[in-house]
């Protein structure tokens, strides 16, 4: 039975609800968040300026060594460089970029000359566009005093994290969703599920519930199997024998415009969901924020339920 997906006359109100609830935490919360992200970039940009000479000495050595420090690089040119405009400005494999960007190494398969000459362009690229207006120092007789590498440490850091400004907030909402949901259910007498339990996540006890498990799929036709995340697996105290746990995932948005963009991804996992485990499965949406009727409409479509955090006990429904 339908929660809150068959009843349309409540959306309105509930999204109201919801979308001021969203603001009031962004408010009180979503500053410290940044701010304490910021703090720790700031120290990691100053180590990058210790071991650059502040800047003054970019070798391929120092990036092979530490390959992390490149979106520091990037940040601390006129103007800032994205990605892709560092690789067509040094001429490089956008492999050897990637690579440290997102996985914060060297490509391992490289040949290593040719990474030496990569590392080589990026640093002169770096090295000719330096930010002046950052790196007083820069050209100057004397050294950069501490006040001059705290206050450059401070704008790259910020320019940084701006860069990352919404999954900032989106992963300190969901850690506070999931502590929301953690201690409604363990007020009920459930009991989290150890960490690294490898159980399937149909095989929890009765009465237990893990964050984060990978739940396994066969694609369409039967070629390939990938495993699904799923933020909240809850089995119910009344489960029996082969009965599926309760699936949650956590939602938040600041905003209407990127829900109905990723409206999709939720469709896509109920299917692979139904496809595989019967049209009994239950993946349902906890929400809290800027969630139209158009995109509850589209869930609603998709056989996809929810509870919104403003109204939390309605987790009880689901049978929990």
């Amino acid at each position: 039975m339908a929660v809150n997906s068959d009843k349309p006359t409540r959306w309105k109100a509930d999204i109201a609800q919801s979308v001021d609830m969203y603001n009031e935490w962004f408010m009180a919360f979503a500053p410290e968040a940044f701010r304490a992200t910021r703090i720790q970039t700031a120290a990691d940009v100053e180590a990058t300026l210790r071991l650059t000479g502040n800047m003054t000495d970019i070798r391929p050595t120092i990036m092979q060594q530490h390959p992390e420090i490149l979106p520091t690089l990037r940040m601390s040119t006129c103007p800032p460089l994205a990605v892709d405009r560092l690789i067509g400005l040094a001429g490089v494999s956008s492999h050897i970029v990637k690579s440290m960007e997102l996985r914060k190494r060297l490509p391992l398969r490289m040949n290593p000359v040719d990474i030496e000459e990569a590392l080589a362009r990026i640093g002169r690229i770096i090295q000719a566009m330096v930010d002046p207006d950052i790196f007083v120092w820069i050209g100057r007789a004397q050294p950069p005093t501490d006040v001059e590498i705290h206050r450059a440490a401070t704008i790259i850091a910020d320019r940084l994290c701006g860069s990352v400004a919404n999954p900032i907030i989106r992963n300190a909402q969901e850690r506070r969703q999931l502590a929301t949901i953690k201690a409604w259910l363990e007020a009920r007498g459930y009991s989290q599920s150890a960490s690294g339990d490898s159980r399937e996540f149909d095989a929890l006890p009765p009465g237990t519930f893990a964050f984060h498990k990978n739940v396994s799929v066969m694609l369409a036709g039967g070629v390939r199997r990938v495993t699904i995340p799923i933020d909240v697996v809850v089995m119910p105290k009344k489960a029996r024998y082969q009965d599926l746990p309760l699936l949650l995932e956590a939602k938040s948005a600041g905003d209407f415009t990127n829900t109905n963009k990723r409206r999709k991804e939720e469709a896509m996992k109920m299917a692979l969901l139904r496809a595989n485990y019967g049209e009994s499965v239950q993946f349902n949406l906890f929400l809290c924020g800027y969630f139209d009727s158009g995109y509850l409409g589209y869930e609603a479509a998709e056989g996809i339920d929810w509870v919104w955090e403003h109204r939390i006990d309605d987790l009880a429904l689901f049978g929990l």
